[in-house]
C-alpha cells in the first residue's frame, strides 16, 4: 500500500520500485485490456453483508496489517470485506481502466491531487456523509488532504510519514553542530561537515524519485505552500522567477550533496549515513529501514527542513499519505459507509499500526504510546504542520513526474548551470500534457 518505500523496519526491494510503478504514464493512458477487475463473479454484488474492495496492498507488511482492520470490522458489524488484491505496481498502472469498468466498492489509494484527479472524472462516490461523523477525529491539514476540487470529501486517510533530515545523534554530539532552523545556518552547517571530513547531505538519485523530494522542500520554503499546490498543478508556470529562485536555493548546497548522485540507490546512500560518514540525508522516514542494528537506530534522528522565507517559516511537511476512496457506483452503499466510518476512527488505526509501525496514524485521536521514539516525533511533526503536501509524485499528474520530472531533475543535479533552457523544456512539456485528457 506504500507508494515511496516508507517502511521504517519493512525491508525487500518491492517497496524500493513502488513510486516507479506509480510513476508511470500508464495510469493515465486508460488504454490496453485492464488487468484488474472486480472481485471474481462480483463476488458481493448488492450483497448487504459483503463489502467489495480493491486494493494494492500486496505487500506482505501492508497486507496482514489491512486484514487485521477488516477482521475486526466484520467482528464489529458482521459484513465482510472482500479483498481483490492485486500487484502494487499493476493496481497503480491499470488504475485508470479499472475505475472506468466494474470497479470494487472501495479501493485503496492516495490522499491530495491523485484523488482529486480521479474525483474530478466522476469515477469516485462523495463521501461528506462519512466525514460528519468521523470529522472530529483529524486535524485540518489532513482534512484538506481528502477533499476533492469541488470541496466535497472522497477519501479516508489511514497513515502517514514525514520526510525531514536524518542525522545520527551521536555525530552532531561529537562536532558540536547545531540544529539548523533557517538557510544560511544550514549552509554553513554544510560547510562545516564538509571542512571535518563528512558527506554534508547524503544523497542517491538512481531511481529518479528522491530528487523530486529535495525539490519540493526547497520550493515550498522559498515560495509558500500555496504557490507550490498551484505548480504542481500545472496552473503555475515553472519559468516563473520564483521557481529559479528555488533552483538557485538548490544550486547553493548541490556541491554539499553526495557526489555521483545519479548512480546511487537511495539504500546506498543511505548506508553513508549509517557508517557516520555522511552527517544528513533528507528523505521520508522510512530510512530507518536502513539501520538493522538497534543502538544504530537508536541513534537516528531527524529534524524539519530549515526555514528559506520567514513568511513561510516551516509551516509545511511533505507527509504522503494512504488511505481509502468509494468508487463510481458502489454496489453496498449502505455497508461502505460502515466500513469507512470504522476506518475513519482511531482505533481502526490503532489495529493496523500493531502489524506495520513503519509508519504512524493519520488521525490526530489514535493512541501514540506504543510509538517508537521516531514515530513519536513524526507524528508530532505531521500534527503541528499547518500544510501537508504528499509528494511531487502525488500531488501532480504522474506522466508528467515520470516522463518529463524525473528526467528533468537529474539533468539538473549534473549541469545545474543549464537550469533556464531546462525550466523552458519543462513548461513546454507541461503545457501539453496537461492539456490533455
Amino acid at each position: 500500500m506504500h507508494q515511496t518505500p516508507s517502511g521504517l523496519s519493512v525491508p525487500g526491494p518491492s517497496r524500493r520500485s513502488l513510486l516507479r510503478g506509480v510513476g508511470g504514464a500508464a495510469v493515465l493512458a486508460g488504454a490496453g485490456i485492464p488487468l484488474l477487475s472486480a472481485c471474481a463473479g462480483s463476488a458481493g454484488a448488492g450483497d448487504s453483508k459483503t463489502v467489495t474492495l480493491g486494493s494494492n496492498a500486496s505487500d506482505a507488511v501492508p497486507k496482514k496489517a489491512l486484514a487485521d482492520v477488516y477482521a475486526a470490522f466484520k467482528k464489529q458489524s458482521g459484513i465482510t470485506i472482500a479483498v481483490n488484491t492485486k500487484d502494487h505496481n499493476t493496481f497503480q498502472e491499470q488504475i485508470n481502466s479499472y475505475l472506468q469498468g466494474t470497479p470494487d466498492d472501495v479501493f485503496n489509494w492516495f490522499a491530495g491531487y491523485r484523488m482529486q484527479f480521479f474525483a474530478a472524472k466522476k469515477l469516485a462516490t462523495p463521501i461528506d456523509d462519512v466525514w460528519q461523523k468521523i470529522g472530529g477525529n483529524f486535524p485540518d491539514a489532513m482534512k484538506a488532504l481528502s477533499k476533492g476540487q469541488d470541496g466535497k470529501y472522497y477519501f479516508v486517510p489511514l497513515y502517514t510519514y514525514p520526510w525531514a533530515l536524518f542525522y545520527r545523534k551521536s555525530v552532531f554530539q561529537q562536532h558540536g553542530y547545531q540544529i539548523p532552523t533557517t538557510w544560511d545556518k544550514f549552509v554553513d552547517l554544510c560547510k562545516r561537515m564538509k571542512q571535518d571530513g563528512l558527506i554534508p547531505i547524503a544523497f542517491g538519485d538512481k531511481d529518479a524519485w528522491p530528487a523530486l523530494g529535495t525539490f519540493d522542500q526547497i520550493n515550498f520554503r522559498t515560495n509558500g505552500y500555496d504557490f507550490h499546490v498551484q505548480l504542481m498543478a500545472g496552473k503555475a508556470s515553472w519559468t516563473d522567477a520564483r521557481v529559479r529562485k528555488a533552483f538557485d536555493h538548490w544550486a547553493e548546497i548541490l556541491p554539499y550533496h553526495q557526489d555521483g548522485a545519479v548512480g546511487r540507490t537511495w539504500e546506498d546512500a543511505a548506508q553513508t549515513l549509517v557508517s557516520k560518514k555522511a552527517g544528513m540525508y533528507l528523505l521520508g522516514s522510512f530510512v530507518a529501514q536502513q539501520f538493522t542494528d538497534k543502538a544504530d537506530l537508536d541513534d537516528l534522528d531527524f529534524f524539519a527542513f530549515p526555514e528559506i522565507d520567514p513568511s513561510y517559516g516551516q509551516d509545511t511537511v511533505e507527509a504522503p499519505t494512504d488511505g481509502f476512496m468509494v468508487s463510481k457506483a458502489p454496489k453496498n452503499h449502505a455497508g461502505v459507509v460502515k466500513f469507512l466510518e470504522f476506518l475513519g476512527t482511531p482505533e481502526a488505526e490503532q489495529i493496523y499500526l500493531k502489524s506495520d509501525s513503519s509508519v504512524v496514524a493519520a488521525s490526530s485521536r489514535a493512541d501514540t504510546s506504543s510509538y517508537t521514539a521516531l514515530q513519536k516525533k513524526a507524528y508530532a511533526m505531521i500534527s503541528a504542520a499547518k500544510h501537508l503536501t504528499q509528494y511531487m509524485d502525488r500531488d501532480s499528474r504522474p506522466d508528467f513526474t515520470s516522463t518529463v520530472m524525473q528526467p528533468a531533475m537529474q539533468t539538473f543535479i549534473r549541469d545545474p548551470k543549464g537550469v533556464d533552457s531546462l525550466l523552458s523544456s519543462i513548461e513546454r512539456q507541461k503545457k501539453t500534457i496537461f492539456a490533455s485528457s
